[in-house]
């Protein structure tokens, strides 16, 4: 017989926060299309222009700036 698994119910395995964009290894990678359709979608309802060449990091900021 197996062993019961553990569960993910205690502190111990509570999710953990998110990481800061500017600590991502890929973070200065070029953002993503899925991340540059996003900002597209953000900016259409707002007065705000995204510069093209933005990384990972800047990308995610971005959002949460204009998610906020």
């Amino acid at each position: 017989m197996s062993e019961p698994q553990p569960t993910a119910t205690g502190p111990e395995n509570a999710a953990s926060p998110e990481k800061d964009p500017a600590d991502w290894v890929t973070g200065g990678e070029p953002a993503t299309g899925a991340q540059k359709s996003y900002l597209e979608t953000l900016t259409r309802q707002s007065d705000e222009e995204v510069p093209q060449e933005l990384t990972k990091a800047e990308a995610s900021k971005k959002i949460d700036e204009l998610k906020s």
